[in-house]
């Protein structure tokens, strides 16, 4: 994967100038990013934890995100912290059939990242704890709601 800057931000981003340190929301976002790489390993073995596996862009291999939301109906609803940043946002733009893991159960659905939708208002209607997190991890206007349409 290749950046057009070494910020780690998104392509076309300013460098700061060397020596600079990177605005508060970058080292956030870095900050955050890595604790997650450790935390998911863990988290991704645990039977009870809800899974989003998506297909990765570049390597067509499946990648397994613990995520936190709920399921209404035959939808399952998620807010990204990172928003249009998730790696798995950009896996769901790529290609989005996916497969969630509820309750140590798989179900195949096709994803919809939804740009409209309040995602403030949505973290309201899902589990708590997770809501919470999402909002002390996500940096900015970043959030950014996704629908799973189940099939079956």
């Amino acid at each position: 994967m290749s950046r057009s800057s070494s910020t780690g931000g998104p392509p076309g981003a300013p460098k700061p100038p060397h020596g600079a340190k990177p605005p508060y929301a970058e080292r956030k976002y870095r900050a955050v990013t890595a604790v997650q790489r450790r935390l998911n390993t863990v988290l991704r073995r645990l039977p009870t934890q809800t899974l989003l596996e998506t297909t990765g862009r570049v390597s067509g291999l499946p990648r397994r995100t613990p995520v936190g939301g709920r399921r209404v109906g035959g939808s399952f609803w998620l807010v990204s912290e990172f928003g249009e940043r998730s790696q798995y946002v950009r896996n769901i733009r790529a290609d989005p059939r996916v497969r969630v893991r509820v309750r140590g159960r798989w179900y195949s659905g096709t994803a919809h990242v939804l740009p409209d939708d309040d995602p403030v208002a949505r973290l309201r209607r899902l589990p708590r704890l997770n809501s919470l997190a999402v909002r002390a991890m996500g940096v900015g206007p970043g959030l950014l709601t996704v629908r799973v349409d189940l099939e079956g």
